[in-house]
């Protein structure tokens, strides 16, 4: 029986799909990653996606530089910071009682406490940081960032990318997922959490620092600040 014009063509656009895949699949092996193709959904409801992502929970493992994964229409592209890189919290004086970049090289960073100007914050467990929702103000940092050469090193040892979507927060877990809607426009995005802070002064009532790529999409980029809900996103395999 002759193939229609219409099966013909759904021939042809899943076997470019398949190259497409392939490809990319070639090219991820060649930067030395391992890469895993695993069905999620987030049990906030907002989204029920197939991720791409590095194997090691969205951490970058031993063995990697660079990780790539997708949620639902945000791509998070994950790369490790040169040791000498400068930090974008310089203030921080320890964490988990080590020198910053000794407890990033050591992987002791995730929720460990660490001390600011002589005050010691104790970040959320995992199991806490699933149920959590705040509403404050956010605040956005980054832009001084673009004219220096060499890169900033977030707290936990990603490279900062001024133009992603991440963010920094004083007590959830690095890295961890949070959805920001911002309740001036109702914008909402998925942001990584993958550093510390704002902390300003110890008076500071700010929940979020959001990365200068975060706050021009919430639309509070010119403002400088906006008030916002998070919320812990939390990605489940899809059985």
């Amino acid at each position: 029986m002759p193939l229609t014009n219409r099966y013909k063509k759904r021939l042809l656009q899943e076997a470019v799909l398949y190259i497409h895949f392939c490809l990319f699949v070639f090219l991820f092996a060649l930067s030395g990653c391992s890469l895993a193709i695993i069905t999620y959904e987030v049990t906030t409801g907002a989204i029920k996606t197939c991720i791409w992502a590095v194997k090691g929970a969205y951490e970058l493992t031993a063995g990697a530089t660079k990780l790539v994964y997708k949620i639902g229409e945000y791509t998070f592209e994950v790369v490790r910071a040169p040791i000498e890189a400068t930090l974008t919290r310089e203030e921080i004086d320890s964490i988990d009682g080590l020198p910053v970049k000794e407890a990033i090289r050591l992987g002791r960073v995730k929720n460990a406490p660490y001390v600011v100007r002589g005050h010691t914050y104790y970040p959320m467990s995992l199991k806490a940081a699933e149920s959590y929702s705040e509403t404050g103000i956010a605040s956005w940092y980054g832009e001084e960032t673009l004219k220096k050469k060499g890169g900033f090193m977030t707290a936990n040892g990603e490279t900062f990318v001024p133009k992603g979507l991440t963010a920094a927060h004083k007590y959830l877990p690095l890295p961890y997922h949070v959805q920001v809607t911002n309740l001036e426009n109702s914008r909402s995005i998925i942001v990584r959490v993958n550093d510390r802070g704002p902390f300003p002064s110890d008076q500071d009532d700010r929940v979020i620092d959001l990365s200068m790529g975060a706050a021009k999409q919430l639309g509070f980029y010119e403002k400088g600040t906006a008030m916002v809900k998070v919320e812990a996103v939390q990605l489940k395999e899809d059985d």
